[in-house]
């Protein structure tokens, strides 16, 4: 099923929307979820928190890429049941682990507190993702949006780990000048 039929069946409120969504991005949905929170069960939760949040969601928003759309909702999903679940102790997943590879741009982990408008930063980091090729750019978002780990990423592009791990760790670099060359105090 196409994906503006499948947003005409979330405004007709018609539930065999949730059927199509899990049937057509299910998978999706779920690597996502499970990159961040490396837990089976959890990311099963956060998948149908997915749902949820889509059913009540549509009748305001209509969605021109449902993918991404979805992926969003799931993400923010996964973070919150990250956060809430690991509060008190640490658990070891790719979300984790890519956020610490990302602090390294910022001498605070919380970037809220240095009052620096998010939506800016956002856009900041869209222009200097920009100004990377193709092959970087991707393999950027594929391990600090979807949460890919560092094999999963080499082997989307045929290249070892190491040099996976150099070329971000080098990006990452090129991204803390570019945020300081724009005036945010890192």
């Amino acid at each position: 099923m196409r994906d503006e039929q499948i947003v005409t069946l979330y405004w007709q409120r018609d539930e065999a929307a949730i059927r199509e969504t899990e049937q057509k991005y299910g998978k999706y949905l779920s690597k996502i979820a499970y990159g961040i929170l490396a837990d089976l069960e959890d990311s099963k939760e956060s998948v149908h928190d997915t749902y949820l949040r889509a059913w009540n969601s549509m009748p305001c928003h209509h969605p021109s890429v449902l993918s991404t759309y979805l992926g969003k909702l799931v993400r923010r999903s996964s973070i919150d049941i990250f956060r809430w679940r690991n509060r008190d102790k640490r658990q070891v997943s790719e979300y984790a682990f890519s956020l610490s590879e990302l602090e390294e741009c910022s001498s605070h982990s919380d970037i809220t507190q240095q009052s620096v408008d998010l939506h800016l930063l956002a856009e900041t980091i869209d222009a200097f993702l920009h100004t990377l090729s193709l092959e970087a750019r991707n393999i950027f978002v594929g391990r600090y949006y979807f949460m890919d780990s560092i094999r999963e990423v080499a082997a989307y592009y045929d290249m070892s780990e190491s040099k996976t791990t150099s070329l971000l760790h080098r990006i990452r670099l090129g991204l803390k000048a570019y945020l300081e060359q724009e005036g945010f105090q890192l």
